[in-house]
């Protein structure tokens, strides 16, 4: 018959009651020695007149196998110690707290080590919390501004916070929804109050809001995910794509795709459209009317390209830039999409080719080192362009005139149309905040939550409004007006970008400075509000980045990118 033992654990999921016993009574003892019974060593003296942080000193000595103190660890940092006596700690006193029992299990020691780590465990709770916000050391978020910045990236989805309930966002009644619809089409504007009291029964806000989400699009294929169309092949496998091997369908699907094509350029051209954008399965071009972001003339952009691409605009005359490349010596007309003639720039490359072999002479050992031939000398002065490709280096600016020539170039060019995969056949996407021929009238998807967040003081309401889609820059805007007036000034954000779209907030160099009172008398007639109009006419400052995080407070806005 097995002897039972006070204390034993069969499973050893507890210590043995003796080793309990032994480690309090050495707790105790240590702690009613006095420090002044041992010496302080000489290295930790100077130490402390150095003026660094150090451990609380040991009550007791370890050899002479009396009690010993809390022996120190050999690994821990100066900047992660534990807090001295003297410290302040946060939250309340331990002697305030609930005494432990004498003997503590296994578990309740664990819940003292967690408690008295319960900063890092809130810092990791909101961590887990927020959106995802890629940070970088650059990332220092600019001083307290009314205004953000303009953003001209696409956004694939938003997700809004606040400590007030988003039910104003849902359950739109029939007169509403039409009279948003309307709204929009008459391009109405609409000027709410700073706060309202009451957001749910403002007929006048759920009918601005429904105005802000839509947006139009061709060709539109309700059972295909027509944005984004960069890496979108695997959404689309399996997907019913009559079009693929009929070539009469593709000719018929790309004629009325090229009416479209045109018919909002000629829109933009007139500054009744202040821009568009056309999404390949390649790349995405963003074309903007004059005036916008600064610039006196129509302008297009062109994210990611390829040598390709740039090669098949330079053999038709399409004059182009590469704004983010330095343009230094041969990077100068390497960025000109005039650039120089084949024969000048055979002229130019022999001429180079000289130079650098003239040091050889020089010296006298010409013959004895074999020169390179053409074509390496060639691919050498091609890899620059080669290692761009996909990147956002390689986005391509066209201004003026040049983007008529860019839009013929466009409709007859076969590489913009995939050959195979999911894609094959199918047209690209034109997304625009206005109507024009031949496009559907769609709407981005909104949703609000409610879900419980723990806090300090324990659970409370989180109300969150999520927004997807194709969000363009003129929706984000109209979309923060109007939660400035619903939520009292006080929410946060979390921007979901399409990232080959983020380098359109670069900043070309500028011809002249634009006159904003003449912008605005033009495009006044060109669907936006007017502070949304005065938004997009502003120089773009966010670079190869984008908003991906912003949080108003008090009617000020704080914004990371």
């Amino acid at each position: 018959m097995a002897v039972s033992v006070p204390g034993y654990s069969p499973s050893f999921k507890r210590p043995p009651e003796t080793l309990r016993l032994r480690r309090k009574r050495g707790r105790s003892l240590g702690a009613a020695s006095s420090p002044a019974e041992r010496p302080e060593p000489a290295t930790r003296r100077a130490a402390r007149a150095a003026g660094l942080p150090l451990r609380p000193f040991p009550a007791a000595g370890r050899g002479g196998g009396g009690p010993a103190g809390a022996r120190r660890n050999p690994f821990a940092r100066l900047d992660n110690r534990p807090q001295a006596a003297s410290e302040p700690l946060e939250g309340p006193p331990r002697g305030q707290q609930e005494a432990p029992s004498p003997f503590l299990d296994s578990n309740q020691e664990n819940d003292l080590l967690w408690e008295e780590k319960v900063p890092e465990r809130r810092a990791i709770t909101e961590l887990h919390q927020t959106p995802h916000v890629s940070f970088s050391e650059s990332d220092i978020p600019p001083s307290e501004s009314t205004e953000l910045p303009v953003d001209w990236s696409i956004k694939t989805r938003l997700l809004f916070t606040s400590s007030q309930p988003f039910t104003w966002a849902d359950h739109f009644k029939a007169q509403e929804e039409a009279q948003g619809i309307i709204q929009h089409c008459r391009a109405t504007e609409v000027t709410l109050p700073q706060s309202i009291q009451d957001p749910k029964l403002s007929t006048e806000l759920r009918c601005a809001f429904q105005q802000s989400l839509i947006y139009w699009l061709h060709p539109a294929l309700s059972w295909l995910p027509l944005f984004p169309r960069i890496g979108a092949d695997r959404k689309m496998a399996g997907k019913t794509t009559p079009w693929s091997n009929d070539d009469t369908l593709q000719h018929v699907l790309m004629s009325d795709w090229s009416v479209s094509f045109t018919s909002l350029y000629n829109l933009l051209k007139t500054k009744l459209c202040p821009y568009f954008y056309v999404c390949t399965y390649q790349f995405t071009i963003l074309f903007r009317a004059a005036g916008l972001a600064g610039d006196d003339v129509i302008t297009a952009l062109i994210s990611p390209t390829t040598r390709g691409i740039r090669e098949a605009m330079k053999n038709e005359d399409i004059e182009f830039s590469l704004p983010l490349i330095k343009e230094n010596g041969p990077e100068k007309r390497k960025a000109s999409g005039t650039g120089l003639q084949h024969g000048e720039e055979q002229a130019v490359s022999d001429e180079d080719e000289e130079e650098g072999f003239s040091w050889l002479e020089e010296m006298g050992v010409q013959d004895k080192i074999k020169k390179p031939d053409v074509l390496s000398i060639k691919l050498r002065k091609e890899i620059h362009e080669v290692q761009m490709d996909h990147r956002p280096e390689s986005v391509v600016l066209v201004k003026g005139m040049n983007t008529f020539t860019l839009l013929n170039f466009l409709i007859n060019c076969k590489s913009l149309i995939a050959t195979s995969g999911p894609q094959a056949g199918l047209p690209p996407t034109l997304l625009s905040p206005v109507a024009f021929r031949g496009a559907t009238m769609q709407m981005l998807k909104a949703r609000s939550m409610n879900v419980k967040t723990q806090g300090l003081s324990g659970y409370r309401n989180q109300f969150s409004l999520e927004i997807t889609g194709p969000i363009m820059p003129h929706a984000l805007h109209s979309v923060t007006m109007l939660l400035q007036s619903s939520q009292n000034g006080s929410f946060s954000a979390g921007l979901y970008t399409h990232e080959p779209t983020a380098v359109f907030n670069i900043c070309p160099p500028k011809d002249k400075v634009v006159d904003k009172e003449a912008v605005h008398e033009e495009l006044a007639n060109c669907g936006l509000h007017p502070k949304t109009l005065d938004h997009l006419c502003q120089t773009p400052i966010l670079g190869k980045l984008s908003l991906r995080h912003v949080e108003m407070s008090d009617y000020i806005y704080n914004w990371r990118s």
